[in-house]
């Protein structure tokens, strides 16, 4: 199961259920994804086909919805 957190501007913020416990945001959109550390500091881990301006773009989001995030991740994975 890969619950979505949110949507906006092309891309859907999600996680994968069953990964690893550091907390963490998966980003997708039509041309390419990237996974977020969400601890000890929101930066990037990993990313595929995404340019540098979409990668600042999905971080900036990520900033904007980050208690949304840590909330789900709470939610989805328990505290």
């Amino acid at each position: 199961m890969s619950p979505t957190v949110f949507r906006d501007a092309g891309f859907r913020f999600y996680f994968f259920s069953k990964e690893e416990t550091r907390p963490h945001v998966h980003v997708v959109s039509a041309e390419g994804e990237a996974k977020f550390w969400m601890e000890p500091a929101i930066e990037i881990a990993e990313s595929w086909g995404l340019s540098s301006k979409q990668l600042r773009r999905a971080q900036d989001l990520i900033e904007e919805h980050e208690n949304e995030i840590r909330d789900a991740w709470t939610r989805h994975f328990g505290g």
